[in-house]
């Protein structure tokens, strides 16, 4: 028993051991960004490491005070909050109908939603650009991002919405209906409460997809609802990439986004493990 137990403990070391260095391997890549954010240009691009060289903060006020960052974090929680809460409005009824009132093509509805997330979007951009720039006039607006990213972001809220909703007895809403309670009330009063932990996945991991999206808000932008995407796009010239304001800058970008989801932790991994997946 005792070499068993010992064996067993063992074991556990190392896989404790081999999660640790998983784990190194994937922060790497973001603790070298935000050391090289307190480098110079020039030092960026020499191979010392770590404390051969003089830290600054000379990219982060360049950032600031420059660059205007403020601006671009704005348009970036604006468009991520209200892509968001656009993609929920729709999602909810939408995941709510099928899982509660499925008919026999819903399968395939859904199937068809997935489907388009594996359209490429360079074939769309031409289209895109020409229309909003001739015809409707929206090029380089909030509205016009809003509407991208609730698009794009649909199909995996539905999913995501309607595997929890499916876990929902049906019996809870036939007794609903039974007491008068009308489809609204069904669910907002019903519904939501009872999937609560599902809807507040779904909205945290719409919103980091939101918040990351960089080919549509990019191309789809110049100035006006420009968001931190195009800031991180914009330092690079054709002398060639600004490494040091390049780091201090994606530095200052996913830094939200990470905090966000250490505190949301469990609700990311809720749905990023259980509710797309099952």
């Amino acid at each position: 028993m005792a070499a068993v137990a010992q064996q067993s403990r063992f074991g556990g070391a190392i896989w404790t051991i081999l999660a640790w260095v998983i784990a190194l391997i994937f922060f790497f890549p973001i603790f070298w960004m935000i050391f090289t954010s307190f480098k110079t240009d020039a030092d960026a691009v020499k191979p010392e490491f770590l404390f051969v060289f003089k830290p600054t903060l000379e990219n982060y006020l360049n950032m600031t005070e420059n660059y205007d960052y403020w601006r671009f974090a704005i348009n970036s929680v604006i468009t991520a909050s209200f892509a968001t809460l656009f993609a929920l409005v729709v999602g909810i009824p939408a995941a709510y109908a099928m899982a509660f009132n499925p008919s026999r093509h819903t399968k395939d509805i859904l199937m068809w939603m997935l489907s388009t997330k594996m359209l490429p979007a360079a074939a769309v951009l031409y289209p895109m650009t020409f229309l909003t720039k001739n015809f409707l006039d929206i090029y380089d607006t909030h509205f016009l991002v809003i509407l991208v990213l609730c698009l794009i972001n649909l199909p995996i809220a539905i999913w995501m919405l309607f595997t929890y909703f499916k876990e929902v007895p049906k019996e809870i809403i036939e007794a609903g209906q039974m007491d008068g309670v009308t489809t609204w009330g069904e669910i907002k009063d019903i519904l939501v409460p009872l999937a609560w932990g599902g809807v507040a996945s779904t909205a945290l991991l719409t919103f980091i997809f939101c918040w990351n999206e960089a080919y549509w808000t990019v191309r789809l932008t110049t100035t006006e609802a420009a968001t931190l995407s195009k800031l991180i796009e914009g330092n690079r010239a054709p002398e060639g990439l600004f490494f040091g304001r390049l780091s201090a800058v994606s530095t200052a970008a996913v830094g939200p986004i990470i905090v966000l989801g250490w505190f949301c932790q469990k609700q990311l991994v809720r749905g990023l493990t259980f509710g797309a997946v099952k």
